[in-house]
């Protein structure tokens, strides 16, 4: 079985909305707000040796498909399968760059790529299918760059309601405030 790992750039409120941009009234606050450190990165480069597939929601997907295929930094994930979780995308794939993305339909099309060989499912962003996941119990692990930021409002990655016990495998804290939590889903 596969494992599913949440990546989130993610705020002490939980706010996980626009980190690099977009349309919330704080977007980019990773680059704006807080002094960057080259270090508190480096599990971004182990993320995608690890990972892989590459899995989104429909929002991230729209955001994601029309930047990452030219950034050299994502060379490794382009080249991966990539899939997104839509009911509203026509057909069986989508465009991302020279390739594409293949369309699941739910969450019971995850649960069965899941079940497939192969490594680590990485989702990045994607919140709202986060938390369909994570209500699934079709997540394994969280990996969450912690930034000393309270935004108060915008997309949360943890939903009302929801009860999970983690064990936490890595940590780290960096000059910048940004702490780094990666956490199991106890089971």
């Amino acid at each position: 079985m596969r494992a599913i790992v949440v990546t989130e750039f993610i705020t002490l409120d939980g706010i996980v909305d626009s980190p690099g941009g977009g349309d919330h009234p704080h977007a980019g606050w990773t680059f704006k707000d807080v002094a960057f450190d080259e270090s508190a990165y480096d599990i971004k480069g182990r993320e995608q040796e690890a990972a892989s597939a590459l899995l989104l929601g429909r929002q991230s997907y729209d955001e994601f498909a029309p930047v990452w295929p030219s950034m050299e930094e994502f060379a490794t994930y382009n080249a991966m399968p990539k899939y997104v979780v839509s009911t509203t995308l026509a057909g069986d794939t989508a465009p991302w760059g020279d390739g594409h993305a293949d369309v699941l339909r739910s969450l019971d099309d995850v649960a069965a790529l899941k079940e497939t060989e192969g490594g680590e499912i990485h989702v990045h962003g994607s919140p709202t299918l986060a938390r369909g996941l994570a209500r699934a119990g079709l997540v394994d692990r969280y990996h969450l760059l912690v930034f000393p930021l309270l935004l108060g409002t915008g997309k949360k990655l943890f939903g009302e309601g929801e009860k999970t016990n983690l064990r936490l495998v890595e940590h780290a804290a960096y000059g910048n405030g940004v702490t780094l939590q990666c956490y199991e889903v106890a089971r």
